[in-house]
């Protein structure tokens, strides 16, 4: 595959930018359908004049049917997707990120999606859509999946669909809300993946985070020690990572502790816990659900975090390495190639 690739760049590379172009086109009108074309030409950056062209030769093909709604891509446009990933993936060299990733993380699995999540939100869609495909090629009857909160794991949550095996699956949260804009919240992200996957679930009303005394008294309430041994018990842990000040600030850090972040040069934050640029753990707030001592054990926990902004604190997570799984884009795939202190 590779060599026929190189003689193709060498021999047609205008025919190997259009199949390119033409390829991502059909992919973000799969992510965003139905899109108008005026949106798609602000998010691809092309001229609307091109993306006429282009969607007029799309039609004529069958790949691609215009409605009063927008492009919706057709069964033949789908089909044409899904076999032409693998070379697609070859060509744009993201298969050899995922192997140069995974070797240095030292990771069971490593899979990158194309762009850079700071750059075009549509990149969160497809990173959600990655860690769909994922699941279901490791789904089993009867599992029980965890999921944090944050707008990544509401994009993998949009992504879910019905799957053979995935029907009696039960989805809880892995820790209680952050205070923040309700669809963001593991409880409601639970809950949406749980009915698109036609699955069951548990949910976990408590406060994230609260003191040391309320923490004491509400893991005791009958109610939430039920739903926390499940969450602890999971087969399956979905999770998001954060840049450690952007997480502090969304939880309305006291001023003191906020200080010590800073001071500890805390640059990633994972359940709670803030990680040094070495992966030392400087600095946790008291959090009712899972901690990271419970991810041990022989269960699938899948990390999803992508953007060039976040490499720091992708790198500083995977210094202990708690996950077994990356789902990241290029953006940052590239930047922790580069990072030295892995």
């Amino acid at each position: 595959m590779k060599e026929w690739i190189e003689l193709q760049k060498k021999l047609y590379p205008d025919v190997l930018e259009i199949i390119q172009n033409r390829y991502r086109l059909l992919h973000y009108v799969s992510l965003m359908e139905p899109i108008g074309r005026r949106t798609l030409a602000d998010n691809l950056n092309l001229k609307e004049r091109s993306i006429r062209s282009e969607v007029t030769f799309l039609q004529n093909g069958g790949m691609v049917e215009v409605t009063t709604r927008g492009l919706l891509l057709t069964g033949e446009g789908r089909s044409l997707l899904e076999n032409m990933a693998p070379y697609m993936r070859e060509v744009s060299g993201v298969r050899v990120l995922e192997d140069r990733l995974r070797e240095k993380l030292k990771l069971k699995s490593v899979i990158v999606v194309p762009g850079d999540s700071d750059e075009s939100e549509w990149v969160k869609e497809e990173m959600g859509k990655a860690c769909v495909t994922y699941l279901q090629s490791i789904s089993r009857p009867g599992q029980t999946l965890a999921v944090t909160g944050g707008t990544t794991m509401a994009s993998v949550a949009s992504r879910m669909t019905p799957s053979a095996g995935m029907e009696d699956w039960l989805f809880v949260p892995a820790r209680g809300g952050l205070g923040e804009r309700v669809e963001h919240q593991a409880n409601t992200i639970c809950v949406e993946m749980a009915k698109k996957a036609m699955g069951n679930y548990r949910l976990l009303y408590v406060p994230d985070p609260i003191s040391e005394e309320s923490y004491q008294n509400i893991i005791e309430e009958p109610s939430v020690k039920d739903v926390l041994g499940i969450i602890r018990s999971s087969d399956i842990v979905i999770h998001g990572l954060g840049d450690a000040l952007t997480m502090a600030n969304r939880r309305k850090t006291p001023d003191d502790q906020l200080a010590v972040i800073k001071e500890r040069q805390a640059v990633g934050e994972a359940f709670g816990y803030y990680f040094s640029q070495s992966g030392e753990v400087v600095h946790k707030v008291r959090t009712v659900g899972l901690q990271l001592e419970d991810l041990e054990g022989d269960r699938e926990v899948i990390a999803v975090a992508g953007g060039s902004s976040k490499a720091d604190a992708i790198s500083s997570y995977f210094q202990p390495g708690k996950s077994s799984v990356l789902i990241t884009d290029e953006g940052a795939a590239k930047e922790l190639i580069r990072d030295t202190s892995l």
